[in-house]
């Protein structure tokens, strides 16, 4: 099992390009990067930590088998990070500015799952550097979380 820093996939980092920028100028509609990462039980423990969010469903087997999960799952917002990180390392990457985010959640995420964060270029208002960008989580086929966010991109023009 992974530590949740040690690659499980052949090309690591287990994304598909290297983390930087990429300029309002030189995005398009269409433009797509992902992330795959193993969510490990040392995760959730950590996110816990730093969110509080302790309630027993994320970190109580005994407790989680008698909810409508019938086991442990990892917080939404753990997942949802993921996407951050896609938004913040690869497209459009260091120096983009969140400025909102729409989240369905949709199926659980397990200790042991790999998650795969994909986004996806929707729109692009060069004027106002505003890029709308599909958001999803997939475990396996099964899509676990999807949204649009909304950010500020990078230009070569102000950076």
């Amino acid at each position: 099992m992974s530590d949740g820093i040690t690659p499980m996939f052949d090309t690591p980092p287990n994304d598909n390009l290297p983390r930087g920028t990429i300029c309002i100028e030189d995005l398009e509609v269409g433009m797509e990067r992902f992330l795959r990462k193993q969510v490990t039980d040392r995760d959730i423990a950590l996110f816990a930590e730093v969110s509080t969010d302790r309630n027993p469903v994320h970190l109580d087997d005994d407790y989680a088998q008698d909810t409508i999960f019938e086991g442990r799952i990892a917080h939404g917002m753990l997942t949802a990070g993921l996407i951050s990180a896609v938004i913040g390392e690869q497209l459009p990457g260091h120096g983009t500015v969140y400025m909102g985010q729409s989240l369905k959640f949709l199926a659980p995420v397990r200790p042991g799952d790999v998650v795969e964060a994909r986004v996806k270029v929707l729109t692009i208002d060069h004027a106002k550097r505003r890029v709308t960008l599909d958001c999803r989580c997939l475990v396996g086929d099964t899509v676990v979380l999807k949204g649009e966010a909304l950010v500020l991109a990078p230009s070569r023009k102000f950076d």
